[in-house]
C-alpha cells in the first residue's frame, strides 16, 4: 500500500532542462539530494538531479514523520564516543537544521516537540542520565512523569509530513534553476557528465560506489496508519525502546505507528521495500494496546534506510574518488540530518566547508 505521506498531490515546480555537462550531478531525490541541489543552484551552479523513481519516493517519503534534533545515538553515548565538545556541536547543528527546516517546510512541519518514553526501569534510568547531560550542556529538555514510566520531552522537535516537505524543497531547487529528472536511474558514475557528483541515496549507495555498501547497511522500516481516531490521544511524536517503537497522531487525528523490526531483526536487514505479515501483526497489536481497541488500518508501507556501524552519517568527499561526495547513512534519523548533511556537502562542493562536516567524514569508516 502507498505511504500516507505520498498520497498528497505533488507540489507544482518549474521544469528545467540543462543540456551537456553540468557542474554537479546529484543522485537521489530525497531530502538530502533536494537540499544539496537547492544550495548549489542558488549559488549559480549548473545542477542536474537524478531520481530513479519520483521525488521523495524513497526513505524520505516512507518514514514515521518525525523531525528530531540529535542523531541515532543517545546524547550520553555521543558525549562518550565523540567527546563533550563534538557531541554538543553535533546537537547544535541539528537544532539549527530544524529551525531551517521550519523555514523551508511551511505547514509540512509542526513544532509540537517529541517525547521519548521509558518502558522499563533500565530505560528510565537511561533517559534520566540523558536528561542530565542535555541540561548540563544547555539544551532544552523536560522530565515528565508519564506516560509509561516517564520520559523526556524535547520541546524543539516536531511532526513532519515528509512527502510534502521534500516536494517543496524540490520546487525551490527547480525555481533556482536545478534540472530535476525523475525516473532517471543512474547505473554508474561514468554515466554522469559532471565535474562533481553528490551521492544522496541513503541506503542505496553500493551500486555507485561499492565500498560504501560495506559500511552503509540497508534496513527496512515498516509503518501503519489508522483512520482518524475519535479523540486526541498524543500531542506530539512518541518513541520508546531505543526507537524500535515510534508513533504520533497527525493533524487529522490518524495514528501513524512504526517499528518493531527488532522482533524480526534478521529479515529486516534487506533492500526489499515490502511489508511483511509478522511485523504488520506486531504493529497492529501495539496500536490496539495504545488505543484500547483494534483500529482500522488505512495505510501500510515500508521504506529502506541506511544504517552505519557507529550510527553517524557519512557526509563529505569519498576518499580516493576525486569529485565524488556522499551524504547518506542516517540510521533512521534522516528527516533533519538529511537536510543538514545535504547542505553541508553542498557548501563543501562550493569551497566553503563548515567545521561540522568533520563530524561525518567518510574516511573514518572507508
Amino acid at each position: 500500500m502507498t505511504s500516507l505521506w505520498l498520497e498528497e498531490p505533488a507540489v507544482p515546480r518549474a521544469e528545467n532542462r540543462l543540456d551537456g555537462p553540468v557542474d554537479v550531478a546529484v543522485v537521489g531525490g530525497g531530502v538530502t539530494g533536494c537540499a544539496a541541489a537547492l544550495v548549489l543552484a542558488r549559488a549559480g551552479l549548473r545542477v542536474r538531479l537524478h531520481e530513479a523513481r519520483e521525488i521523495s519516493s524513497g526513505a524520505s517519503g516512507r518514514s514515521g514523520g518525525f523531525a528530531l534534533r540529535g542523531g541515532a545515538m543517545l546524547y550520553t553515548v555521543a558525549r562518550r564516543e565523540l567527546g563533550a565538545k563534538r557531541a554538543k556541536q553535533y546537537w547544535q547543528l541539528t537544532e539549527r537544521a530544524l529551525d531551517h527546516l521550519e523555514e523551508l517546510a511551511g505547514d509540512a512541519l509542526r513544532r509540537n516537540g517529541s517525547l521519548r518514553v521509558a518502558v522499563d526501569e533500565a530505560e528510565r534510568d537511561e533517559l534520566e542520565r540523558e536528561y542530565a547531560a542535555l541540561r548540563e550542556d544547555g539544551f532544552a529538555a523536560d522530565l515528565v512523569d508519564g506516560p509509561f514510566l516517564g520520559g523526556i520531552r524535547h520541546p524543539t522537535d516536531g511532526s513532519l509530513r515528509p512527502g510534502r516537505c521534500v516536494r517543496r524543497l524540490a520546487a525551490l531547487a527547480a525555481e533556482a534553476g536545478a534540472d530535476l529528472r525523475e525516473h532517471s536511474r543512474v547505473g554508474s558514475l561514468e554515466e554522469l557528465e559532471a565535474e562533481n557528483v553528490v551521492i544522496a541515496t541513503n541506503g542505496y549507495t553500493d551500486g555507485l560506489v561499492p565500498r560504501l555498501g560495506d559500511v552503509i547497511v540497508r534496513v527496512r522500516g515498516q509503518v501503519i496508519a489508522t483512520e482518524p481516531l475519535s479523540r486526541r490521544m498524543f500531542d506530539c511524536p512518541h518513541y520508546a525502546r531505543h526507537g524500535f517503537d515510534y508513533w504520533q497522531q497527525t493533524d487529522d487525528d490518524r495514528l501513524v505507528l512504526g517499528g518493531r523490526r527488532d522482533t524480526q531483526a534478521d529479515q529486516e536487514f534487506t533492500a526489499e521495500e515490502t511489508i511483511t505479515e509478522p511485523i504488520q501483526r506486531e504493529l497492529e497489536s501495539f496500536a490496539a494496546e495504545l488505543i484500547g481497541a483494534p483500529p482500522k488500518i488505512t495505510h501500510r508501507w515500508a521504506g529502506i534506510f541506511g544504517h552505519t556501524p557507529d550510527l553517524m552519517p557519512l557526509a563529505g568527499r569519498v576518499p580516493g574518488d576525486d569529485g565524488v561526495w556522499v551524504a547518506a547513512g542516517y540510521s533512521g534519523h534522516g528527516n533533519v540530518l538529511g537536510l543538514a548533511c545535504g547542505e553541508l556537502v553542498a557548501q563543501a562542493v562550493l569551497g566553503r566547508p563548515a567545521p561540522e562536516l568533520e563530524l561525518f567524514d567518510p574516511a573514518r569508516l572507508l
